[in-house]
């Protein structure tokens, strides 16, 4: 844990911290000799870091489900650069009523290593692993993707109904076409049990899993027995995991990768390159930082509003951001069904916070601590915020934790010691993902603000099974005001995702940025 008490960070900071990559380069003594590029049989990918969990209902995140998407096949999955969805596995796939979903998959695929053809009892067997405690007695990682499921019925070798609880119209985009809707062989999981087949990827999909060396690089190389509808356009894909952003480009511009993803301040610079591209995507996440409200004085929301007003989002988007990321006014996306486009849009307003504060008995401030992971972007908005509310006499401790000890808030109920935090989470395409973690049930979990709302909670249930597109979008409309209202999350940002490739290689992104479809990366035609 790091402790930091500092002042405001000028945008001048990050214009030095933009141009750092090309002066070490430089300093290590130039361009490297090329080897990424020569052999456009296969292409480099950098990672952020290596490969955790290959099993589809513990995951770790988007590095595991990239290669899972790759490797493994489900009913449906989703369409390049898309959040539509295409079949995959399954020849047809029907919605016969809301609460049931008939399948027929294709003939003739099999699983590699010789675990047989790939059959509606996989499929059964897969996607009731979600609803069933594992070995241990535990539920899977991912088990809230197929909250709804019943039960799957087989009716054929090669067909099966998909029995739901209730409703649930964010099946296809949070479970059946993202990584919990992978199918696995149900020979190879009970031959090599839920810790093997946590490392060891058996799939029917258009690559193999054909190396993985821990903290080195993963190879990705065709399948030559897949028999599905997906087209592959390079022979190998290899990963190499890089933690370091600058290390990252200065990798790509020595020609060691082909692809990763930048921040987007140094797009200019590497765009410049010869042979270099560089791609920018808005993303889904959700960046804000908030009170725990179970803790004096933020349990008084005119202290709530007055930390709103205090604190000026538009100076921490050029001061943190540089001014490229657009600022965010609610929970939901603009890309995302239930996005509140007249949302408020808090001004700075210095007088109105301190009469809140005032009025709230603490005209002379208080001090609090203010908890961040740490990096270097994070720190920089917790300067700007830090000098904000000094401005109205709260002073702030700034607590920048590790990565791990961070997440572990999490954990244990470890949440309700904190006092502000800044906080950011990655989205979904479905406006219930990113609802959930706002719910009451998941305060000591992941609703670190502690805010505890029962119409918010029926209305992320409604939500959930409601059908119709235009009512769910009010659904999520009416649950962000009341998000608003509550004045204990003050947004930022949804992010900028921004990539640079070589300009011959196409790179297949999902809308989210997160996540990639290997098998969507291609050459660029003239």
């Amino acid at each position: 844990m790091r402790r930091i008490e500092m002042t405001f960070i000028s945008t001048r900071r990050q214009l030095l911290v933009s141009g750092a990559s090309i002066a070490t380069v430089v300093a290590l003594g130039g361009v490297h000799p090329a080897f990424a590029s020569a052999d456009r049989s296969k292409i480099v990918v950098r990672v952020e870091k290596d490969l955790v969990n290959l099993d589809p209902a513990n995951r770790s995140g988007p590095i595991d489900l990239n290669v899972l998407w790759s490797v493994q096949q489900g009913l449906i999955s989703f369409k390049p650069g898309s959040t539509e969805w295409e079949l995959d596995a399954a020849e047809e796939l029907e919605q016969v009523s809301p609460t049931e979903i008939r399948f027929k998959l294709r003939s003739g695929l099999v699983f590699t290593n010789d675990y047989g053809e790939l059959t509606a009892e996989d499929v059964k067997f897969s996607f009731e692993r979600f609803i069933k405690p594992n070995a241990e007695g535990k539920p899977v990682t991912y088990a809230k993707d197929w909250s709804a499921l019943d039960r799957v019925e087989v009716t054929g070798p090669l067909e099966g109904r998909i029995i739901l609880k209730n409703p649930a119209p964010a099946l296809y985009t949070i479970a059946l076409a993202d990584g919990s809707g992978r199918i696995i062989s149900k020979k190879a999981f009970e031959a090599l049990g839920e810790k093997e087949i946590a490392t060891k990827l058996i799939g029917s999909g258009p690559y193999v899993l054909k190396q993985w060396t821990p903290r080195d690089q993963f190879v990705l190389e065709i399948n030559p027995d897949y028999k599905g509808p997906i087209k592959r356009h390079f022979q190998q894909i290899v990963g190499k995991p890089i933690g370091e952003q600058k290390t990252a480009e200065i990798a790509f511009q020595s020609n060691e990768i082909d692809f990763t993803a930048i921040d987007p301040e140094n797009g200019k610079t590497l765009s410049a390159l010869p042979d270099a591209s560089v791609t920018q995507i808005p993303a889904i996440d959700y960046v804000w930082f908030g009170p725990n409200i179970e803790k004096a004085p933020f349990d008084d929301i005119r202290v709530r509003q007055a930390l709103r007003y205090a604190v000026d989002i538009d100076a921490i988007l050029q001061g943190a951001y540089s001014g490229l990321y657009p600022r965010a006014n609610s929970l939901l996306a603009p890309s995302l069904l239930g996005h509140w486009k007249d949302a408020p849009v808090y001004a700075r307003d210095l007088a109105k916070a301190k009469a809140l504060l005032t009025e709230a008995g603490h005209a002379d401030g208080f001090k609090t601590r203010l908890t961040i992971e740490a990096n270097a972007r994070y720190e920089a908005i917790a300067q700007i915020i830090q000098a904000n509310l000094a401005e109205v006499s709260i002073d702030v401790e700034i607590e920048a934790l590790e990565s791990a000890a961070y997440w572990a808030l999490g954990n244990n109920d470890a949440s309700k010691d904190l006092e502000l935090s800044l906080i950011k989470y990655n989205g979904k395409f479905d406006p219930g993902f990113q609802t959930q973690w706002f719910t009451s049930a998941q305060v000591g979990q992941w609703n670190w603000q502690r805010w505890k709302n029962a119409d918010f909670d029926a209305l992320h249930e409604k939500g959930g099974v409601t059908v119709d597109p235009a009512e769910r979008a009010k659904i999520y409309i009416e649950a962000q005001k009341l998000l608003d209202e509550s004045a204990a999350f003050i947004w930022i940002t949804h992010n900028l995702n921004a990539f640079a490739s070589r300009n011959w290689l196409k790179p297949g992104v999902l809308p989210n940025g997160n996540n990639w479809l290997y098998t969507a990366f291609s050459e660029t035609t003239a």
